[in-house]
């Protein structure tokens, strides 16, 4: 069998203060999701998220369903998101060949009897997935960089100059919860989503990369009144519950993947954190 998966339980706002560093960064951070020849899934008890990492070898690697679901294959009651960041390859659904180039996404709604994963002969491919529960059937569609919807936000000045991608979204593609995108940010620039928001109708998750050797990520999490932090490498996630906020600052440039489900669909809808209220 090439799928393998955790579980990851929610925890209570008040409990996450008085975590250590270690704890806090067992319940939250996903380490090594990229294994080779294998498809590594993480189970949140968060909306009922799921994170994957495909990296498949010389073999094709078959999505198969695993025990949580307790059904008879993965989407049968879920829809997902694809992005590759890695070399380009191949994602079959149900015998049709979609070809994924460089962060390009596919979306696979509900009831997709059988998604295969591969390179491309020569290639290494990346595949970053995040699914979520569905109560609809919609289409697959590959959703190209072309055809994302950008948004240009920050400044130099405020070291947060990025380009919001925005790749699996309503605006571009039909689906029940499940939205995703990717955030890059410019050169100069370490600050994402600052000023920092919450989301209480949505819990989020963050793939970072781009990131140099030997350069981090601290990604903020935590009530605005009680933040805690979480050092992270390249190809590392972050949990965001839906009472967090979600922010970061890096040592380099980087960009990160954000995907998100719960019960509203509204990529705007937020409660921005004044910054002087953050502690």
């Amino acid at each position: 069998m090439s799928t393998s998966y955790s579980i990851r339980f929610a925890c209570h706002p008040e409990d996450i203060r008085y975590y250590k560093t270690e704890k806090l960064r067992n319940h939250f951070l996903i380490k090594d999701l990229f294994k080779n020849g294998e498809i590594n899934l993480i189970y949140s008890h968060y909306d009922r998220f799921i994170i994957g990492g495909i990296k498949p070898n010389l073999s094709a690697l078959v999505l198969e369903v695993i025990p949580p679901l307790k059904s008879e294959y993965f989407t049968e009651r879920r829809e997902l998101g694809v992005i590759n960041i890695g070399e380009p390859g191949v994602v079959s659904v149900d015998s049709e060949d979609y070809h994924l180039g460089y962060k390009e996404a596919l979306y696979i709604g509900k009831g997709a009897k059988k998604i295969v994963f591969s390179n491309k002969e020569g290639n290494q491919s990346i595949f970053y997935l995040n699914s979520a529960t569905a109560h609809k059937a919609y289409p697959v569609k590959k959703i190209t960089q072309e055809e994302s919807e950008l948004v240009e936000l920050g400044s130099h000045e405020s070291s947060n100059h990025r380009v919001i991608r925005k790749l699996i979204v309503n605006s571009i593609v039909d689906t029940c919860q499940l939205q995703m995108g990717m955030t890059e940010l410019k050169s100069g620039s370490v600050w994402n989503t600052m000023p920092a928001h919450v989301h209480d109708r949505r819990m989020e998750a963050y793939l970072y990369f781009d990131l140099p050797k030997d350069q981090v990520v601290c990604h903020f999490l935590g009530e605005p009144e009680h933040t805690r932090h979480i050092w992270l490498t390249n190809q590392q996630v972050v949990l965001s519950p839906p009472w967090s906020i979600h922010a970061g600052a890096g040592t380099s440039n980087y960009t990160f993947i954000w995907g998100m489900a719960g019960e509203n669909l509204d990529y705007s809808d937020m409660e921005k954190c004044k910054l002087t209220d953050l502690r």
